[in-house]
């Protein structure tokens, strides 16, 4: 395991933003058995200055929120604002209003302490395939119109009545799925495939907390119709 401010390296990089050494030591060994160049970060203020946009890309960053020297919802907003690398926070609080929240931020996902380590690796490995897979294959069209909701896809770019949307990565791809067809019924298991490139069951409340924050950013909740037992569809609304 390396500190911030050691020499890099790499294959599968990932930034772990933890202070708790103990921790981060028994992470680091379990993460680096499963194919990722761990470096470690103990305060927020290390974390942001390994990920200067100087350095070599990170493909994950793991932010636990408890950090010593700031809020760690205030760090995953300073990380968004210089890199599009994925962030999973690691955070003690459950409900529903402080993960959306997080998302807001621009995290792609969150894992809920205390956590299964099987877990934590199955959304490591779900964000990071994901980035391979769209930096390997880039998008085709150009955009979508659904009423005051302009869909840029080159650019992945969101606007509701000419104002933009900040939208996280994994928002992004939901949003644009549903797109494609409006009015079509997705279902849960076929988002969870398509967006998070798995078929992991414990995905699925992931899936509900990214429809609510999208519903609450597009300031549009009836956009997205949960269909109870089977997924969501976009109702295209009036121009």
């Amino acid at each position: 395991m390396r500190t911030a401010d050691e020499p890099k390296g790499a294959l599968v990089r990932l930034l772990l933003v933890e202070d708790d050494n103990h921790v981060a030591a028994a992470l680091s060994a379990v993460l680096a058995r499963h194919g990722f160049d761990v470096t470690h970060a103990r305060s927020g203020e290390e974390a942001l200055q390994a990920l200067v946009p100087e350095s070599d890309g990170f493909g994950v960053v793991l932010l636990d929120l408890g950090l010593p020297d700031q809020d760690g919802y205030e760090v995953c907003g300073k990380i968004r604002k210089r890199t599009s690398t994925p962030v999973i926070m690691v955070t003690a609080r459950s409900d529903v209003r402080s993960r959306i929240h997080g998302l807001n931020l621009g995290a792609d996902d969150y894992v809920v302490k205390p956590y299964d380590t099987g877990e934590l690796l199955a959304r490591i490995h779900a964000v990071s395939r994901r980035t391979a897979h769209e930096e390997a294959t880039g998008a085709t069209e150009t955009r979508v119109l659904l009423g005051p909701v302009r869909i840029e896809l080159p650019t992945r770019q969101v606007s509701v009545n000419g104002t933009p949307v900040q939208l996280t990565r994994k928002e992004f791809d939901l949003l644009a799925l549903l797109a494609q067809r409006p009015g079509v019924v997705f279902r849960r298991e076929q988002i969870i495939s398509e967006v998070w490139r798995t078929s992991w069951e414990g995905t699925g409340r992931t899936l509900e907390v990214h429809v609510a924050s999208l519903r609450s950013k597009l300031r549009m909740p009836a956009l997205i119709e949960t269909v109870r037992g089977v997924g969501y569809r976009l109702v295209a609304p009036a121009a």
